[in-house]
């Protein structure tokens, strides 16, 4: 292939990434200390992502709040420690050629979880044993064994809307490169989002421009502090029930975020309701991302891409902009470095690190 697109660079908001094959959010839950703050896990991680070849690295989702956390052991940035901390993370994936960003997030109801790591219980943490009240849109859990949430009031979300901006703020001083708004995936911005979830009925509930307010309110304002800084935003697309968030909708909020200042929609799907999707397969999110790419966004395509040439024909058949990778690159961190060199990529051999030279990609 004489120059696959999968290869080639893309720019956002004036931010150039080598290419177009990016690393997704994927939660670690390893932070052992329960302060949010990355150490060795994540800076091995990270680093070794950056080093496989990728364009753009989005860091998992991250606190605003200590109670926005997932467990107890997700990372955070509310604080001046863990700005710093993520500097040194951030320096080891520009070191290696990337970009990086983070994924800002609340968990909302999904909040005070124990990790999902094997052997351990699902459901809500008890206070007992490091956990916390839940909040949500609504007093509704996630399912069972889950925490009923604190509804939040409405003087409450100018709080939230400023935690987001104060974390972005601490992601640009620390180095980020970007930042991803959490709104998908049944955590607190897709909570709003939904009616399954949110039945308030007040300005914040009812219909989609009102359930749509708190995640408009939130990249309104990163975009006014922060005028340069690329604000990619991950949605679900549909949560594959009736009644639920769908395609249509997302296809309008996003043109929306277009509006708010919103650079690239990250388009998946799911994780409201304890419920899977009707059929798992080969790019099976990718025609939720062509529907909402047809706005003035542009769009990223994630779920069982596991092929160089899957890869590079969504991006040639104009289904997305950006191809996201999540666990293929858990399997094999190095995998975009293997795909450069099976497309034949002209950037192939300078994607590879001196010291690795001698390998066979």
């Amino acid at each position: 292939m004489a120059n696959p697109l999968l290869f080639q660079p893309f720019t956002l908001r004036g931010l150039q990434v080598r290419n177009r094959l990016w690393v997704a959010p994927m939660c670690q839950y390893s932070v052992e200390e329960r302060d949010g703050v990355p150490r060795d896990w994540h800076l091995q991680h990270i680093g070794g992502l950056a080093r496989g070849g990728a364009g753009l690295v989005v860091v998992e989702a991250t606190a605003v709040v200590p109670e926005g956390r997932i467990s107890p052991e997700d990372l955070g940035i509310w604080g001046d420690e863990h700005e710093r901390a993520f500097r040194r993370i951030v320096d080891i994936a520009h070191a290696h050629g990337a970009r990086i960003a983070v994924q800002l997030a609340h968990a909302g109801r999904k909040a005070s979880t124990y990790r999902a790591w094997p052997g351990l219980p699902s459901g809500t943490e008890p206070a007992e044993s490091g956990g916390w009240e839940p909040v949500a849109p609504s007093a509704i859990p996630f399912g069972e064994g889950y925490a009923v949430p604190r509804a939040l009031d409405a003087a409450e979300l100018p709080a939230l809307v400023e935690a987001f901006t104060a974390a972005a703020g601490r992601a640009v001083r620390a180095g980020f490169d970007a930042v991803e708004v959490h709104a998908a995936h049944g955590y607190l911005l897709h909570e709003f989002l939904s009616p399954l979830s949110n039945e308030r009925t007040d300005e914040y509930g009812g219909p989609l421009e009102h359930r749509a307010r708190l995640l408009r309110e939130v990249v309104r304002a990163i975009r006014a502090a922060h005028p340069e800084l690329p604000v990619l935003v991950r949605m679900s697309a549909s949560e594959w029930t009736d009644g639920g968030f769908e395609v249509e909708e997302a296809a309008t909020v996003a043109e929306w975020l277009a509006e708010d200042g919103a650079d690239l929609v990250d388009v998946s799907s799911a994780g409201n309701l304890p419920v899977a999707p009707p059929a798992i397969g080969p790019s099976y999110q990718v025609a939720l991302a062509e529907r909402v790419g047809r706005g003035p966004l542009p769009v990223g395509a994630v779920g069982l891409i596991t092929s160089a040439q899957q890869a590079e024909s969504i991006l040639v058949t104009g289904q997305a902009d950006v191809v996201f990778l999540g666990r293929p690159l858990l399997t094999n961190p190095h995998l975009p470095l293997q795909w450069a060199a099976e497309l034949r990529a002209p950037s192939a051999a300078s994607l590879v690190p001196p010291q690795y030279h001698r390998a066979r990609f």
